[in-house]
């Protein structure tokens, strides 16, 4: 079968969106902006809701759903916050249509809204509304919530996963009796992400903090993860914010203490969204199509037969009937493809296009010599490899596939984290190598925004494990004690 990806060096941009479209994952909508998540994309976005879900519950979450649609009265509650979100919200005025006589449906415009309704771009002030008549008292507290669903924010310029109108996501929002409970859910929820994405989606990331100017809108704290993609621009991969008491003073939501006092509650919120999906692209992938990590791969076996005849196929089908119950006893998703309306060949270019990350092979002389032609996606490397213990030479395969695709993607990372001690030095390194750039910064939003206006280079996090080191600030030569992480980005 004919490809028809770009290549990612020429054109990484075009390079992607192939690999989207090619590899079934999602498709434009005719609704501008939007996307439509196909059965094999969202199989994918199904694995990844499951173990983030997993691990959400065992840190005691529970799940929850508000309104998509918010008053827009709410919105005003918190300066900061509708600040931050008034230029991309889809705004809802009336609430009927009608026939025009001529044939045409048209907007009822006596059926306007006594109050405009904000379709949700994140929900803190629905909820936090919703929180005034769920706490009262101590004994109502630690309050963690959190809800899948779908947001609106209206984007210019849409990417398939990466920026689109409305996406799928999860939000947490947890209520805290103390300032310093609410901090430690902050970062415990950063470093659940990033376990997730290092350890299920194979991706390095670095956990850091975001400058004053580059935080939620409504957010004292927020916290991030990092990660690299190939072409060397940096992408967010999840955010934990602290927003201490804003939300709750806006909405008035208090609490009686355990000594009788009545306190405002300390508040976080944190989410990740379908964008993981452009990161396990972007990350991974190459000019034949996906590299899916095997933990987060629908399929991560394919069986294909080659025979010549219905006698060859009968004893190939006959050995793969006792293998797939011994891999799927392993917890490992199997497919058997025995079309005959497509050749091995095809098969195989079909399965490397998916990233299905291990390929197994059999004909008739395998059969003979009981063996199989094994390929790992990965690596595209084939072995010929004996029939007797091959479910647990599989599942080992897999795990290395898994270790070996994580180390492929921090050796690249490592790789491209530069330091720059002049401006001319750090304006150099933009235009010449890729990645991130490690340089002093005197912490002031001015300074942070100029370099972003004269270079597109933002300061993608205040890394958590930062060493201190005196130095002096690349714009402006003031004294700084430590490095942050600079990076065009997505």
């Amino acid at each position: 079968m004919s490809k028809g990806i770009s290549s990612k060096n020429d054109d990484y941009s075009q390079w992607y969106n192939d690999i989207v479209i090619k590899a079934d994952l999602a498709e434009h909508s005719s609704v501008k902006g939007c996307m439509v998540i196909k059965p094999y994309g969202y199989s994918i976005w199904e694995k990844m809701q499951s173990v983030l879900d997993y691990k959400f519950k065992e840190t005691g979450h529970q799940n929850a759903y508000f309104p998509l649609f918010i008053p827009k009265s709410y919105f005003s509650k918190e300066a900061a916050h509708v600040d931050g979100f008034a230029t991309e919200c889809a705004v809802v005025t009336h609430y009927r249509l009608k026939n025009d006589g001529n044939g045409n449906i048209i907007v009822d415009e006596e059926a306007k809204l006594e109050e405009e309704l904000i379709v949700r771009p994140t929900s803190e002030t629905i909820i936090w509304n919703t929180y005034k008549g769920w706490i009262q008292s101590y004994r109502d507290l630690p309050l963690l919530i959190n809800q899948w669903a779908n947001v609106v924010r209206w984007e210019m310029r849409t990417r398939l996963f990466l920026r689109t109108t409305e996406f799928l996501w999860q939000e947490g929002h947890t209520a805290h009796a103390t300032k310093e409970e609410a901090i430690e859910e902050t970062e415990k929820m950063l470093h659940v992400y990033a376990d997730f994405v290092e350890n299920w989606m194979a991706v390095p990331v670095i956990r850091g903090r975001k400058t004053e100017n580059e935080r939620f809108a409504g957010a004292l704290d927020t916290y991030c993860i990092e990660a690299l993609m190939q072409d060397g621009k940096a992408l967010q991969a999840g955010t934990s914010h602290f927003l201490g008491q804003n939300f709750a003073k806006a909405f008035d939501v208090k609490f009686t203490s355990k000594e009788g006092k009545l306190e405002h509650v300390w508040a976080t919120s944190w989410g990740v969204s379908t964008r993981l999906m452009g990161a396990l692209i972007m990350a991974h992938s190459d000019d034949n199509g996906l590299v899916l990590p095997p933990k987060l791969a629908p399929t991560q076996v394919v069986i294909v037969p080659i025979h010549k005849g219905q006698e060859e196929l009968d004893k190939i089908t006959s050995f793969v009937d006792e293998l797939i119950p011994q891999l799927k006893a392993l917890g490992i998703s199997v497919k058997y493809d025995d079309r005959d309306s497509q050749r091995p060949g095809f098969k195989f270019a079909e399965y490397e296009l998916k990233g299905v990350p291990v390929r197994i092979a059999i004909g008739a002389r395998d059969m003979e010599n009981q063996t199989v032609e094994i390929a790992r996606r990965d690596t595209k490397e084939k072995n010929t490899v004996a029939q007797k213990g091959l479910a647990m030479y599989i599942a080992d395969l897999l795990n290395n596939i898994q270790t070996s695709m994580f180390e492929k993607a921090l050796k690249f990372r490592d790789e491209h984290i530069t330091e720059a001690n002049s401006y001319e030095e750090f304006k150099e390194l933009l235009e010449t190598k890729t990645g991130f750039i490690a340089a002093h910064w005197d912490g002031t939003v001015e300074t942070e925004k100029r370099i972003k206006e004269e270079t597109k280079a933002t300061i993608r996090c205040i890394p958590l494990n930062n060493k201190l080191e005196d130095g002096v600030c690349i714009l402006t030569g003031k004294p700084s004690k430590q490095r942050v992480l600079f990076a065009k980005a997505y």
